[in-house]
């Protein structure tokens, strides 16, 4: 079964999670960190306001302890008689401490606003850049990686950036700022009681390392085998018709049981044993509180602190091991964030295309006149699949590209659009070698009518009017009537406003094509690429397309990807495709009666009918 798409990362129970990591963290980090640079001045306001909202917080259980021992002070004076509680007093401190915290939560609440702020902005320009990035990219990026990887990296990653962004960098500065603060005001309590609360630490380390030992290979395997149960669940949905032709059901089944049971035994001993951590650590943090307690007893008998110190103590006994924990899972946000990071400035940083050039050569009065001089070209220089290949094409002309699958038909429209550049050689339009255009201008003198029909989520009339923005009414409704689609449009509920989106059941095939050729005819470009679409359409439809297509290619020079041979006898010239090499050139007449290759193309395709 499939494994191209893994589960996304999957709970580890408790604060365990399934951290994908970088291959290089430190430069991704870096990376990271200059992009940042810009924020430097909202990053330095962010930090002061964690810094101040923390040590308020730290401060806290120290008043707190003051009025225990306020309240302990004044009822061993009412026992001895020599006075009481001074509930004056008491009640200003817990005024002081009430604004001091609520002074905290303002200067917390800031500093987020802050930080979610920078998180936003920075997925908001990092979108920017990578949708900008895309259209400098070459066509051979996107030709050898999969529509998902790219998409991936302005969703997942972009996603993962920003919400680990938004947590790590503030819990570590709040947790690095309260283990500092914490451990001073308890060395201030006491350094005997720090010191006694202090080696808990190792045991508890200990017990960590000891538990995600055994417990991280079962989470792998968790991992593992989500991605094979996702794979087949994808599998078995995406085919279900053929599963059912050939009574696979109980086989399929069968296997989804068996991976499902491995899910199921991997899933359950990784959350048991990461069940285990909370008990053992609780009972750990107990014993350090019995220890806390005792010796603190020993010392206010003592004389040595107050009795309220020791109430504070404990408090700082809990927040001094919750930062650690709360560092320990801000080292896992920083591993996504740098797998997300690295993923991303990887992409910003691959090479792109020259898309201007010095002096270059406007497209205002070009007739559209082609010619292909001794053009070479392999997508591997070492592996050239076009030898020496010339055509001269003048305007208005129509050249036919002919040939069986995968002989090469698509590459010459690729090298025409400039999609890639000649290994050797040049294509020239009215003189001017297309790598002397910039590329937009370029590309702004082809119109393109494919057999995957491109419609976006819209009204008609826009998704005809994206071939001219500026277009009128008048002349959206022109091309439509020249494309033979107007009557088709206007029975439909809404007409020209009606709206397209996936779900459209209504729009057949080759009234997609229709709409497609209306907009190639509002751009009104002076050179047309056609892939003939009408495979997929029955004989009505496919004669209005093919009159469509007429219109829209008269008084222009047109490139069409033939698939019938009968629709394009009238070709001016027709290249003859094999293994990637032009084998023959010229008119239908032509080549029948040099009776090589094209003829036996031609004769295949009318064999039942002769």
């Amino acid at each position: 079964m499939s494994e191209t798409r893994r589960g996304r990362g999957m709970g580890h129970g408790r604060g365990m999670v399934a951290t994908e990591k970088a291959k290089d963290f430190k430069g991704s980090i870096k990376k990271l960190v200059r992009y940042l640079g810009r924020y430097k001045f909202r990053f330095l306001a962010m930090l002061i306001f964690a810094v101040a909202s923390t040590i308020f917080n730290i401060v806290g259980p120290t008043i707190l302890g003051d009025a225990t021992t306020e309240i302990f002070n004044g009822l061993v004076a009412k026992i001895n008689g020599s006075g009481g509680i001074d509930f004056g007093k008491i009640g200003q401190i817990l005024l002081f401490l009430i604004c001091l915290y609520l002074f905290s939560a303002l200067m917390n609440f800031i500093q987020g606003f802050i930080m979610t702020g920078i998180s936003n902005d920075v997925s908001y320009k990092l979108r920017q850049d990578i949708s900008a990035k895309i259209h400098r990219m070459p066509m051979k990026y996107f030709e050898s990686r999969t529509t998902g990887e790219v998409l991936s990296r302005v969703t997942n990653d972009i996603d993962t950036l920003q919400q680990s962004l938004n947590q790590s960098i503030t819990q570590l500065i709040t947790s690095v700022t309260m283990l500092i603060g914490v451990f001073i005001m308890m060395i201030r309590i006491s350094v005997l009681m720090t010191v006694c609360a202090v080696l808990i630490l190792p045991v508890s380390m200990l017990i960590i390392s000891v538990v995600m030992k055994h417990s991280q290979k079962y989470f792998q395997q968790q991992q593992a085998f989500l991605g094979d149960v996702n794979g087949q669940v994808e599998e078995i949905y995406g085919g279900h018709n053929i599963v059912k032709v050939f009574n696979k059901e109980e086989s399929v089944t069968e296997t989804f049981r068996a991976t499902n049971q491995r899910l199921y035994e991997s899933a359950w001993k990784s959350q048991f044993f990461s069940g285990m951590m909370m008990p053992i650590m609780s009972f750990v943090g107990n014993i350090g509180y019995v220890m806390a307690a005792l010796l603190g007893g020993w010392l206010a008998i003592q004389g040595a602190i107050e009795v309220g110190q020791i109430q504070s103590f404990f408090q700082y006994i809990r927040n001094f091991t919750q930062p650690i924990q709360q560092i320990a899972q801000v080292g896992n946000l920083l591993q996504s964030t740098a797998a997300a990071s690295e993923r991303v400035f990887e992409f910003l940083d691959e090479e792109e295309e020259v898309q201007t050039v010095e002096n270059p050569v406007h497209i205002d009065k070009l007739e559209g006149n082609v010619t292909f001089e001794h053009v070479s070209f392999g997508y591997d220089p070492n592996a050239i699949i076009i030898h020496d290949f010339s055509a001269d094409v003048k305007q208005g002309q129509k050249v036919a590209i002919v040939g069986p699958t995968g002989a090469g038909k698509t590459t010459l429209i690729k090298l025409l659009m400039r999609f890639y550049d000649v290994n050797g050689g040049s294509i020239k339009v009215d003189g001017h070698d297309i790598r002397d255009f910039n590329r937009s201008e370029l590309r702004e003198m082809f119109g393109m009518v494919l057999q995957d029909t491109w419609l976006f989520n819209g009204t008609i009339e826009e998704n005809i009017r994206y071939g001219k923005l500026d277009a009128t009414e008048d002349e959206v409704r022109a091309a439509a009537r020249a494309a033979h689609a107007d009557s088709f449009i206007r029975s439909l509920p809404g007409g020209y406003q009606m709206e397209l989106n996936e779900e459209t059941s209504n729009i057949s095939q080759g009234q997609k094509q229709l709409l497609t050729i209306a907009r190639a005819i509002l751009a009104d470009p002076p050179i047309l690429i056609l892939d003939e679409a009408t495979s997929s359409v029955d004989t009505r439809t496919e004669i209005r397309i093919q009159k469509a297509m007429d219109n829209l290619m008269k008084g222009r020079t047109s490139f069409v990807i033939a698939h019938r041979l009968s629709t394009i006898r009238d070709a001016d010239l027709i290249l003859v495709l094999k293994d990637g090499n032009i084998v023959e050139q010229g008119n239908h007449e032509e080549l029948m009666k040099k009776n090589g290759f094209y003829a036996d193309l031609y004769n295949s395709q009318f064999a039942k009918t002769a």
